[in-house]
């Protein structure tokens, strides 16, 4: 009687695996070899190259920068504030004569901003930290000109409001910018309509601003909105009500040329620009759990 084909045993585990696939969609299985041998590993070189590629994936998908909205509001706003600080106490210390000199002559104890940041190494101190805070500005415009957009995309009046508020904040950084660059002992001028710009804008975005805020409180329930809106109110009035207080007194020096009147004006000037920059920092709320990030689009990623 004729026996039949046996079939030899399987010599090698690795004989009885298929690895001509990656992704094994069936293994093979070597004639003689145990059932449970028909299980699919894939080498240990192509799990590590896997890990790597997975890892490098992730690397593509994280931001290239993260940064909390809030202490973006504060860095920008500190920026000028410590530079406008450090310019006054230098120039109280080692140029008191000079910047506290009046036309007039008369006696004055306090140095107006424009006299403050006109020499070194106060220009310089005052032009690095403006120049440095005034991007981050210009985005701040545009990241609220979008945030009204999306609050009153149905409401026409408000939207025009919001175009005239990009305009006006747009108009004062730049207004900012020319009276830093340009220091009044370079051009009288050029500084001096730089500075009715800056003012003059400030107001009408602070307005505009305060009006879209009363709308955004009076449709909406949220506690920081609210409260926003009642700083920005409060912090309008006190910088309108300081500049009216320092074009008083600025004209009543040049007309009498009165013993210590522009030493109010320069004081009643200091709070103007504190609170516009305490106005600014009400951004604070309003992009409260918001973060500004760098990072690459999906279909701008090359592989």
């Amino acid at each position: 009687m004729m026996k039949g084909r046996q079939r030899r045993p399987c010599s090698s585990t690795a004989r009885c695996l298929s690895s001509s696939h990656s992704g094994c969609p069936g293994p093979s299985v070597h004639p003689g070899c145990p059932p449970s041998a028909d299980i699919c590993h894939p080498p240990e070189g192509s799990r590590m190259l896997q890990g790597l590629l997975s890892n490098l994936d992730r690397d593509r998908d994280r931001p290239l920068i993260r940064v909390q909205f809030t202490s973006f509001a504060v860095a920008t706003v500190l920026l000028p504030l410590s530079g406008l600080l450090a310019c006054l106490l230098t120039s109280l210390m080692y140029h008191y004569e000079e910047s506290t000199y009046t036309h007039c002559q008369v006696s004055n104890y306090l140095p107006s901003i424009s006299s403050a940041i006109s020499r070194e190494p106060e220009i310089y101190i005052w032009r690095s930290c403006v120049g440095l805070h005034s991007a981050p500005r210009y985005l701040v415009t545009v990241a609220y000109f979008n945030f009204y957009r999306g609050r009153f995309s149905a409401r026409l009046p408000e939207l025009l409001l919001s175009g005239l508020a990009l305009v006006s904040s747009l108009a004062e950084n730049t207004g900012l910018l020319l009276l830093t660059y340009v220091a009044s002992t370079e051009s009288y001028k050029i500084h001096k309509y730089s500075f009715v710009v800056f003012i003059s804008c400030s107001l009408l975005h602070m307005l505009i601003t305060c009006r879209l805020w009363f709308v955004i409180k009076r449709h909406y329930v949220n506690p920081e909105e609210k409260t926003s809106f009642l700083w920005k109110a409060r912090i309008f009035l006190f910088n309108i009500s300081c500049c009216a207080a320092a074009a008083y007194f600025f004209r009543r020096h040049n007309k009498y040329c009165e013993a210590g009147v522009y030493t109010l004006f320069a004081a009643f000037e200091y709070l103007v620009v504190f609170s516009n920059m305490a106005f600014h920092m009400t951004a604070f709320w309003d992009f409260g759990s918001a973060q500004v990030m760098v990072a690459t689009l999906p279909e701008d990623k090359r592989y």
